[in-house]
């Protein structure tokens, strides 16, 4: 077990999924598993010579010109106001979505954790895959509270969907949870660290903080006076926003076409412009598309399933016969 980590070892003992194994530390506890395809693609590069000097074992070093590109991708295609979609899985997750995501032809996908707890190996998995493929996953915490943000970093995604952001003082909350220092107080752990080849602080600015992505979400009448400065933060973004929970702090409670919602979003839109950023929206895709939004969630996959399924049957009862088709037997 010269080039295992303990640590994977005693995860795994305490709970650890088969999958997260390593052939190597599999055959070494006597479980098996076949090599991922993944694990042989080019993100993985697994180096046959390790040397004493080898800050990680061999079988945990990913190339860095390969992995750390899903962040970068996205983040690139926001600035440039390009087409961008996404979804945003709230009531049910299972890291088989970030396939159909990729199928569906998604720019990313969101993983919500602040309604509901998926289990966070679940999540660690999808982000994991997110980081082979090259297909950017974000994650919602449960708040903007420093420790609930350095934790949704150790799972792993490529960057954050913060809820309820209301003024700077959260922003720099954010930032010490998200950057190591001396820019920030973040303490990485966990799957977050298979994101770089090495544990150096440049490293960890270059190959992972730099790309990162922060999206902090206007929600209140507090957040919408300070949306300008949350825009204008070094580590924003896109601002984005909340319509729900701002429609009720409004006193317009999904009321999603009062003039004061509306001008709230205009009012948020404004001020990303003003700071040269892009603006994260959730809604009607085609309707958003018409007026100018580029960085949109069109669904969440459950109410869309939901909805599909009820205009599929309300379709087919309006189209069905009165009774059995002549000739059709009966079940």
């Amino acid at each position: 077990m010269d080039d295992v980590d303990p640590a994977l070892v005693l995860e795994w003992h305490m709970g650890g999924s088969i999958g997260s194994l390593t052939p190597a530390v599999g055959q070494t506890l006597g479980v098996a598993r076949e090599p991922s395809e993944h694990e042989n693609g080019p993100c993985f590069n697994l180096a046959k010579n390790q040397t004493a000097a080898d800050p990680l074992p061999s079988w945990r070093r990913a190339a860095p010109s390969e992995c750390m590109k899903s962040g970068a991708l996205l983040k690139e295609k926001i600035n440039r106001h390009e087409p961008t979609y996404g979804v945003i899985a709230t009531f049910h997750f299972w890291p088989g979505l970030v396939e159909i995501a990729m199928k569906a032809g998604l720019d990313y996908l969101i993983i919500d954790l602040e309604h509901l707890t998926h289990p966070a190996e679940m999540v660690a998995d999808a982000c994991a895959i997110g980081r082979r493929e090259g297909f950017p996953i974000l994650v919602r915490p449960a708040s903007a509270e420093f420790t609930t943000v350095r934790l949704a970093m150790d799972l792993g995604p490529c960057g954050l969907l913060i809820p309820y952001v209301q003024d700077l003082a959260t922003m720099d909350e954010i930032r010490d949870a998200v950057h190591l220092k001396p820019r920030g107080r973040r303490r990485p752990g966990g799957p977050g660290n298979f994101w770089v080849k090495d544990y150096n602080y440049s490293t960890w600015k270059k190959e992972f903080e730099d790309d990162l992505i922060i999206l902090p979400q206007i929600e209140s009448k507090i957040g919408l006076e300070n949306a300008e400065a949350i825009a204008r933060h070094p580590i924003t973004t896109a601002i984005a926003i909340g319509p729900y929970d701002l429609s009720a702090d409004l006193g317009v409670c999904w009321q999603p076409e009062s003039p004061e919602l509306n001008g709230a979003i205009e009012r948020i839109r404004q001020a990303g412009r003003a700071a040269g950023k892009n603006m994260w929206m959730i809604g009607d895709g085609p309707a958003l598309t018409q007026r100018g939004f580029t960085f949109l969630c069109l669904t969440e996959p459950i109410m869309f399933l939901a909805a599909s399924l009820g205009q599929l049957v309300q379709n087919t009862r309006t189209n069905a016969p009165a009774g059995p088709a002549p000739g059709m037997p009966l079940p």
